[in-house]
């Protein structure tokens, strides 16, 4: 994952999931039940991706990756931004991508999920 189009490609795959720019037209944002999972600048260049994280997680994957910081302009324990620069393995990515998803959908009520047809 290195470009805005395989951000929106693996976004668009995760069930529920829908592209906003509530914070202006660079500010790409992705969400599941209203909620925020996924945040991108599609101006940046590197790419980069902000994503939810549990807080024991965040500490540890900055330490041990250089492209991983804490979340741009968000709560730095609960989120963290990605450079999506080629230095980070596509599993990583595509597993923090969709831990983060999983983070929200596990939020939601049980209405909401079903709503979304997500159990």
């Amino acid at each position: 994952m290195r470009s805005i189009a395989d951000v929106r490609a693996a976004c668009a795959a995760l069930p529920g999931s829908s592209e906003t720019f509530p914070f202006g037209p660079t500010a790409l944002v992705f969400k599941v039940g209203g909620k925020m999972y996924a945040l991108t600048d599609i101006t940046a260049d590197p790419v980069t991706l902000s994503l939810k994280v549990r807080p024991e997680d965040s500490e540890e994957l900055r330490a041990a990756h250089p492209a991983i910081q804490p979340g741009y302009h968000l709560n730095k324990r609960h989120w963290i931004t990605a450079t999506l620069d080629g230095t980070l393995p596509d599993k990583l990515l595509n597993d923090l991508l969709t831990g983060s998803h999983a983070m929200v959908v596990a939020s939601l009520t049980r209405a909401q999920r079903a709503e979304l047809g997500l159990g």
